[in-house]
């Protein structure tokens, strides 16, 4: 005869608990797909007859859509990162108390499978719901406001130099070689000679008189440059170009007015005046709209952040827009050199290193630290000899970006606590390199049984 097996009872059976980030951690969360002409919203289901509804982008649509989450008792909103679309939607939920989370459409990328906006935004509502989305650093909103001053002034400089190019254009056309002679015809040089054709001068060498003291080459070098074909047709396209190119000029004046003034509202961190460097900051690096930066970002941030070799009035004003002066949001300067993206990946697969390349990263933060870095080619400081020293070793790609790397966890040093950057220069630094490497030697040769004895000089 055969046994009956004996079943376990259902009471003595466990039943696993989900992990805690896998369990329902904002279970009143939302999910918003958005686009340019309709955004699409998921909201738990029971909540209302329908879990998603499409909400037009006109702003009493916008206005309609708070209303319809705060019915739903939603508090917690995500939403991807689409072009601009999604900051009026942001800010008007913002303004209505929810808890809105940027997130990177990367982050949120669905299986494989069917797509649609129906979908994406539900697929969204689901991740926000069990914890697994991270938001996007997003700063106060007076930080806010003086990134977009900034960036203002970035697209009319981008703007005005197309009229330079427009002014050398007509120059060339009329075989009028000025940018041979001239570093910038947009200089004081250039400027008083293009004015002075403007106004009817055609004799070179009442041109050339123009020249700056400062210029390197000759009157006479500068005269020959200045014979050509004066056409009308040709003229009548540098003249345009160089009303237009003063227009934009003081369009960007009035944007540094805007920023100057904008940093002014931040509350201080220090009343003291900065310490006063070794070498003399020139007014060029500092000044802006007739106010020394320097002076106003200690006071603002605490800190010297101009003694940090390669970092001068505009590059701090951007960095100063794009991450502010509180660190708070990254918990290291290694989180911080992850987030700019200036710090080696990590792919591997089956314990090989693929690759350990660093991630395109489109930040104007990021950007404003590698062009602090490449900036210090010529530098005579500890972290020029840096550069150069893995330029040499590794190329100049890889240089700006070990040097960004290190700029930017000084960077995050001094801000999270205070310290004060002291610049070693090129022979302390290339003396300390010496010894550690002297050192390494004397391991290796002791590993290997043999002593490593100085030469006698």
């Amino acid at each position: 005869m055969t046994k009956r097996r004996s079943k376990t009872k259902s009471k003595n059976i466990k039943v696993p608990k989900l992990p805690q980030h896998l369990q329902h951690m904002n279970l009143n969360a939302a999910g918003i797909d958005i686009g340019s002409e309709f955004h699409m919203v998921a909201v738990p289901e029971g909540r209302d007859t329908v879990s998603v509804r499409e909400f037009g982008t006109f702003t009493a649509d916008l206005q309609a859509l708070a209303a319809w989450l705060k019915k739903c008792g939603i508090t917690t909103v995500a939403m991807e990162s689409t072009g601009v679309y999604w900051i009026p939607l942001f800010e008007v939920l913002e303004h209505e108390g929810f808890e809105v989370k940027l997130v990177d459409a990367r982050h949120v990328k669905n299986v494989s499978g069917r797509k649609s906006d129906v979908l994406d935004c539900q697929w969204l509502q689901q991740l926000h719901t069990y914890g697994l989305l991270a938001g996007a650093f997003r700063p106060p909103d007076e930080v806010c406001v003086l990134r977009s001053y900034l960036r203002q002034r970035e697209m009319l400089i981008q703007t005005s130099s197309m009229h330079i190019q427009h002014m050398q254009k007509a120059l060339q056309q009329m075989n009028l070689l000025l940018h041979n002679v001239v570093s910038d015809i947009t200089g004081v040089t250039g400027m008083k000679i293009i004015k002075a054709i403007l106004g009817g001068q055609r004799n070179p060498r009442a041109l050339a008189r123009n020249r700056d003291e400062r210029c390197h080459n000759t009157a006479a070098t500068i005269a020959k440059s200045l014979v050509g074909n004066y056409r009308e047709e040709h003229l009548f396209a540098l003249r345009q170009a160089v009303d237009l190119y003063e227009t934009y000029q003081a369009k960007i004046a009035d944007c540094d007015h805007a920023i100057i003034k904008q940093v002014e509202k931040q509350p201080d961190s220090s009343g003291d005046d900065p310490p006063t460097p070794e070498k003399q900051v020139p007014a060029h690096v500092r000044i802006r709209d007739g106010v020394d930066v320097r002076d106003l970002l200690f006071k603002k941030s605490g800190v010297d952040l101009f003694a940090i070799p390669g970092l001068a009035a505009d590059t701090l004003l951007v960095l100063a827009g794009e991450v502010g002066f509180d660190m708070t949001p990254w918990k290291t300067e290694k989180h911080f050199a992850s987030w700019l993206g200036v710090c080696p990946g990590t792919r591997k697969s089956g314990g090989k290193v693929l690759h350990n390349k660093t991630k395109r990263n489109p930040n104007r933060a990021t950007q404003a630290f590698r062009m602090a870095a490449a900036s210090l080619y010529r530098s005579q400081s500890a972290l020029g000899a840096f550069y150069r020293r893995i330029k040499s070793r590794s190329g100049g790609q890889q240089a700006v970006t070990a040097t960004a790397h290190k700029i930017a966890r000084i960077y995050y040093a001094m801000l999270s606590h205070g310290t004060t950057y002291v610049e070693l220069g090129q022979k302390a630094y290339e003396q300390r390199y010496k010894e550690r490497r002297v050192d390494h030697l004397k391991v290796q040769a002791k590993s290997l049984g043999f002593q490593l004895v100085p030469c006698a000089s």
